[in-house]
C-alpha cells in the first residue's frame, strides 16, 4: 500500500511537471512570442497537456489509487489523505475526457486566441464568432462527457463550474446572486446619484515606461518577491506559476488611463502571493496549487480592494506615487485621490469597474454563458444580447464589440461555462476573510499606513496559503470564518465604505 502511494504521487509529479512547461508555453503565448507562432505553438500546447491527460488516465493510476484507497486513516498523514482525495477526483473528472479530444480543443483554444487579440483591436466580432462557435460546440461536448453514467446535471454548465469551484452549481450560484443583487442594485442607484468625485487626472498622459518603474517597485514594496518572479506586459492580465520559485505576473499599461496598471498589477500580486506562501512540503504535488478558482480570486480581490483601494494603503503610497508623476498629479490631493480611485460610476469594462458596480459585470457573463451552453442564446446574437444586458442593468450601452463582448479573454481561451463565477465567489469571501484578519489583528489597517504588510501576509499565510489544495473551497472557508460562504459582509464591507 505505501508503495502504490508512492508510485501515485511520483505519477502526479510527473504530470505536475508536463503542466508547468505547459504553463510556460503559455506564458510566452501571452507575452513575447512572435505573431506568426501561433500554429506550432498550438500543437506543442496540446502535445503536451495531451501526454499529461494520457499519464492521469493510465489504467495504471486507477490500479495504484484502488490499492492506496484501501490504507487506513491512520496510516496516513493529513497531507496524504488530502492528496488521495485529490487524485481520486483528478482522475474520475480526467477519466470521462478523451485525450484526442482534449488535445484537439486545446489547440482551437490557441488558435482563437491569436484571433481574438486582432479581431478586439479591429472591432470586429465576425471574425472570431465562426472560433466562438467552434468553442461552444466543444464546451457542449464537454458537458455531454459529464453527464453520462451515473452523473447526471442539472445544467450544462455546472460540470464546468464543479471543474473550477468543486462544490458549487448553476442553481445554487443563481440564488447567491439573485441575493446579491437585490442589495446591490439599489446601492448602486444611490451612489451614482451623488456627486461625482473628480477624476480628471486619472486620465492624463503617464508614460509607459515610467508607470512600470513605478508598478514594478508597487509590487516588490507589498510583498511581490522579484527574486522568484517577473513582471511582463500582456493583453489582459494573469499570473502563472511555473514553479515554487517561479510564479510570474503581468499587467496592462494605459498610457491615459492610471488606474489601469496599478490595479491590474495589485490583483495579479494577490493571485501570486498565495502560490508563493504554499508550504514547501507541497511543492510538485497536486497539492501545491490554489485549492479553486473562486478562493485564488478572493486573494486576488482581497489585495487589489480591500487593501489597495483602501485610504490607509494611499496614505503610504500616494507621496510615492506623486512624486514619481510629480508634473501630472502636483495639483492632485490625498484625498481627491482616494476619492476619484474610488468613484462609483456604472462603466463599459469589467476589470475597470468599481467595486460595488463589479459584480453585475460578472452576472451579466454568468447568464450569457449559461444560455451559450444550454443553447438559448446563439454566437451571432452575442453582442445585441450582451450590449442589452449592459444598458438594462448598469445603463450603459457599448459603443463597439471590443468595449463589448470582445473585451474578456476567458471565452476565447478557454471553455465556456464556469469561466465567471470565481470573481464574484472572491469578492464574497475576500471580505469575510478581511474581516477574520482584522479581529485578529486590529493594528493591520495602521501597520498598512506605514508600508508595513507583514502581519496581513503572515495572517493569510497561515490560515490559507500555506494549504494550498489540501482542503475544497466551503472547507476552507468554514475554517477561516467559522460560516459558510455569504454575501453579507461583503455588502455590510461596502455600506460602511461607501455610505
Amino acid at each position: 500500500m505505501h508503495t502504490a502511494l508512492q508510485f501515485l504521487k511520483d505519477r502526479f509529479a510527473e504530470i505536475d511537471d508536463l503542466r508547468r512547461a505547459g504553463s510556460v508555453l503559455h506564458w510566452d503565448m501571452s507575452t513575447y512570442m512572435p505573431q506568426d507562432g501561433t500554429a506550432s505553438r498550438g500543437r506543442m500546447i496540446a502535445t503536451v497537456e495531451k501526454v499529461a491527460h494520457e499519464k492521469l488516465i493510465d489504467p495504471a493510476v486507477a490500479a495504484l489509487l484502488e490499492t492506496a484507497s484501501g490504507m487506513p486513516d491512520a496510516m496516513l498523514s493529513t497531507d496524504d489523505q488530502a492528496f488521495l482525495r485529490l487524485a481520486r477526483r483528478q482522475f474520475t473528472r480526467a477519466s470521462k475526457i478523451p485525450s484526442a479530444f482534449k488535445a484537439e480543443f486545446l489547440q482551437h483554444m490557441a488558435e482563437t486566441y491569436d484571433v481574438w487579440i486582432h479581431a478586439r483591436k479591429a472591432n470586429d466580432f465576425n471574425a472570431v464568432a465562426p472560433f466562438l462557435e467552434k468553442a461552444v460546440r466543444y464546451s457542449q461536448a464537454i458537458s455531454d462527457f459529464f453527464n453520462s453514467g451515473e452523473t447526471a446535471w442539472v445544467h450544462p454548465m455546472d460540470p464546468h463550474i464543479e471543474d473550477a469551484d468543486p462544490g458549487m452549481t448553476t442553481t445554487g450560484l443563481k440564488t447567491l446572486f439573485a441575493d446579491l443583487r437585490q442589495d446591490l442594485v439599489p446601492l448602486v442607484r444611490e451612489l451614482s446619484s451623488r456627486t461625482r468625485p473628480r477624476t480628471d487626472f486619472l486620465s492624463r498622459v503617464y508614460p509607459k515606461s515610467r508607470q512600470l518603474e513605478f508598478l514594478n517597485w508597487l509590487a516588490q514594496s507589498i510583498g511581490y518577491d522579484f527574486n522568484r518572479g517577473r513582471q511582463d506586459l500582456t493583453h489582459h492580465p494573469f499570473m502563472t506559476k511555473l514553479g515554487a520559485g517561479d510564479v510570474r505576473i503581468t499587467t496592462r499599461v494605459d498610457e491615459t488611463n492610471l488606474c489601469d496598471g496599478i490595479f491590474s498589477t495589485i490583483h495579479e500580486s494577490g493571485h501570486a502571493f498565495y502560490e508563493l506562501g504554499l508550504s514547501p512540503s507541497l511543492d510538485g504535488t497536486i497539492l501545491g496549487h490554489g485549492t479553486s478558482a473562486g478562493i485564488h480570486e478572493s486573494q486576488s480581490r482581497l489585495w487589489e480592494n480591500l487593501v489597495g483601494r483602501s485610504r490607509e494603503f494611499w496614505i503610504y503610497f500616494y507621496p510615492h506615487l506623486q512624486a514619481h508623476f510629480s508634473d501630472t498629479l502636483q495639483d492632485v490631493s490625498l484625498d481627491e485621490f482616494y476619492h476619484g480611485i474610488n468613484c462609483v460610476e456604472p462603466s463599459l469594462i469589467r476589470t475597470d469597474a468599481d467595486e460595488v458596480t463589479y459584480n453585475l459585470h460578472v452576472m451579466i457573463r454568468f447568464d450569457i454563458e449559461s444560455q451559450l451552453l444550454d443553447g438559448s442564446l446563439k454566437v451571432r446574437n452575442l453582442p445585441g444580447i450582451w450590449n442589452d444586458r449592459y444598458e438594462s442593468d448598469l445603463g450603459v450601452r457599448p459603443p463597439s464589440d471590443s468595449q463589448g463582448c470582445l473585451q474578456d479573454v476567458h471565452w476565447y481561451y478557454g471553455s465556456i461555462g464556469g469561466m465567471f463565477q470565481g470573481y464574484t465567489i472572491g469578492n464574497l469571501f475576500s471580505a469575510q476573510c478581511y474581516d477574520a484578519a482584522l479581529k485578529a489583528h486590529p493594528e493591520i489597517p495602521k501597520a498598512m499606513a506605514h508600508g508595513n504588510f507583514s502581519v496581513l501576509h503572515s495572517w493569510l499565510k497561515e490560515n490559507i496559503y500555506q494549504h494550498g489544495s489540501s482542503f475544497f473551497p466551503q472547507e476552507l472557508i468554514r475554517r477561516v470564518t467559522g460560516q459558510d460562504l455569504s454575501s453579507q459582509p461583503f455588502l455590510g464591507y461596502l455600506k460602511r465604505k461607501y455610505l
